[in-house]
């Protein structure tokens, strides 16, 4: 589709004139990559995204997803892939944040196997979801929390992060149960930022399912108490 293409084409050149190629392989370093980086940074990659996403506006669903695919696909440099969650999260196509979206977030998950990529979709984008359509989100976030794939399952247990009073506690306890003997840093790492978020709402049932779950890991513990 012409409008997905021309958005694409807009995304790489613009990131091409902002390409530091001095910060590239200090972000690349940082962040463990096996993919290369430009150099550009958030701010002006920011700045880019506003201008670019203004001028090449997306008519429909089949044109949205084309660009956000094709960004992530194709990506040679790691920031393509970072404008393409900050296509999903624009606000212009808020009314596609929906779990027709699910297949398009879970490819993005599961080839992204990273945290940087995984933690955005998982807050900013399968929360939501879940908040607005529980029904369906619900068995999804279960088959997840047990499935082979870990940053699967860390989505499951960190994604209801920020819902403060909406937090569904059955599913945050039952996310978190599929996966307190895994061993996985990265699962650790989110059962215990999942448990100090929600915190923040509610200190005593956090401190409850902890005592109740002494087999939780000592990471996890101490992320999850860490302010009470």
């Amino acid at each position: 589709m012409q409008a997905a293409r021309d958005l694409v084409d807009a995304v790489r050149t613009g990131l091409a004139t902002r390409a530091d190629p001095v910060k590239a392989p200090e972000m690349r370093a940082y962040m463990k990559s096996d993919m290369d980086f430009l150099g550009v940074q958030k701010p002006a990659r920011r700045e880019l995204t506003r201008e670019i996403f203004r001028a090449h506006p997306l008519p429909d669903r089949e044109s949205f997803t084309e660009a956000v695919l094709t960004l992530w696909r194709d990506a040679k440099y790691r920031e393509e892939r970072y404008v393409a969650l900050d296509l999903t999260g624009d606000r212009a196509y808020a009314r596609w944040l929906d779990s027709e979206s699910l297949g398009l977030y879970d490819e993005l998950i599961v080839t992204g196997a990273w945290w940087d990529y995984v933690d955005e979709i998982a807050v900013r984008r399968i929360g939501p979801i879940l908040r607005a359509e529980p029904e369906v989100l619900k068995p999804r976030l279960r088959d997840w929390a047990a499935d082979a794939d870990r940053w699967r399952r860390r989505t499951a247990v960190i994604c209801q992060i920020g819902s403060k009073d909406a937090t569904d506690t059955s599913l945050l306890s039952k996310t978190i149960e599929l996966n307190v003997a895994d061993k996985d840093f990265f699962l650790r790492k989110g059962i215990g930022w999942a448990l100090r978020e929600y915190a923040k709402t509610d200190p005593g049932w956090v401190r409850q399912f902890v005592t109740a779950h002494p087999g939780l890991s000592g990471l996890s513990q101490r992320e999850a108490l860490k302010h009470l």
